[in-house]
């Protein structure tokens, strides 16, 4: 067996596969004989973009197998991990928005040079990306003009996307680890506590009847009208098949307390873990609008190279494509520091770390 070091010495190139890489552009004007100097920035600008795919699936894969554990161990490395490499998601996609402003050098008469010779190829046959949405939770019935997605894409690419929603997706892990953590709704760490409340809700745990009295108090002006607590119920409490949001109702509770109660020390990692969704869900909906911006500027009402409503389209999904709304929604019922109800002291003790 070779000794690792004294195996052969790798050459820059060869370990890169540099060859393959910069002989993969091969723009499409050029083998017609056409003179369109901006195909070879659109050709690598999207070969990037997949490179980037590619590195996000690699990320993803890895935080999906940590999830699909049936316990995560908080004092071990696991959720750490999941936090850093999403993290390392959030980074890429910013750096995804920025390559925008690259490609946005190209104006429209530039694209026009060669436009012609794409067609039917798009973007939005992208499978990798379709793959990554896939994984982090957007099902086909939630994307926008799904019917188009039978249309467009290959047939084996189409049964990849088809066979991973059978998966479990992120979405769908996490509603399954932010309801395994309720252990701070244990009734001992409560006996103690004297709630206050303006009305007892049957079987409701002492915290959520003070906190939803708390927060019935807290609203102002319009939010008396406009905001009901017969949404906050449904949010928090409804646990039947017809909830206006795809996270259970225990996970909802989990968030809202990792939330809340998020400085204490033993919530600041799975804080920081539902903030990098959040993060990358903006990420992703802000790229999209970017790439709607430019589109419109580029082509205007025209259609798309592979026949979708182009803009349109893009718009849509910018509207529709957030897969990590719900965690979002939490922030309405949020309320200011200092009328946060405090704790049981033996619950509070729980969730720091304790002196050696």
């Amino acid at each position: 067996m070779e000794n690792f070091y004294t195996k052969q010495p790798q050459y820059y190139g060869d370990y890169l596969g540099l060859e393959q890489i910069l002989s993969a552009q091969r723009p499409e004007s050029e083998a017609r004989g056409v003179d369109a100097h901006d195909e070879m920035l659109f050709i690598i600008i999207h070969q990037a973009y997949e490179l980037w795919f590619k590195q996000i699936m690699h990320e993803l894969n890895s935080i999906l197998a940590i999830f699909k554990n049936e316990t995560i161990n908080d004092n071990s490395a696991s959720l750490q991990t999941v936090t850093h490499r999403l993290g390392r998601i959030v980074e890429i996609w910013k750096v995804l928005i920025e390559q925008v402003r690259i490609l946005e050098t190209m104006r429209p008469m530039d694209f026009l040079d060669f436009r012609d010779l794409l067609t039917p190829a798009s973007g939005f046959q992208s499978y990798q990306f379709r793959l990554l949405e896939t994984k982090l939770g957007l099902k086909m019935e939630q994307r926008h003009q799904q019917e188009y997605y039978q249309q467009q894409l290959r047939c084996e690419h189409l049964q990849q996307i088809q066979q991973q929603e059978v998966e479990l997706s992120l979405f769908e892990l996490l509603d399954k680890w932010l309801s395994r953590l309720p252990f701070w709704q244990i009734e001992p760490y409560w006996s103690d506590q004297n709630t206050k409340v303006a009305e007892s809700i049957e079987n409701l745990h002492p915290f959520w009847q003070e906190y939803r009295t708390i927060y019935k108090n807290s609203l102002r002006g319009a939010e008396i009208t406009e905001i009901s607590l017969a949404d906050f119920d449904a949010l928090f409490f409804d646990n039947s098949e017809n909830r206006s949001t795809r996270l259970s109702a225990a996970a909802c509770q989990s968030a809202m307390f990792i939330t809340i109660y998020r400085e204490l020390p033993l919530l600041q990692q799975p804080f920081e873990l539902l903030n990098r969704l959040l993060e990358i869900d903006e990420l992703m909906a802000t790229w999209r609008y970017r790439h709607w911006i430019m589109v419109r500027r580029m082509i205007g009402l025209r259609a798309g190279t592979g026949g979708s409503t182009g803009a349109g389209y893009l718009k849509g999904a910018v509207e529709n494509h957030h897969i990590f709304k719900d965690l979002s929604r939490l922030a309405t019922y949020l309320m200011p520091r200092t009328v946060i109800p405090p704790l049981p002291e033996k619950l509070a003790n729980k969730l720091i770390f304790n002196n050696l």
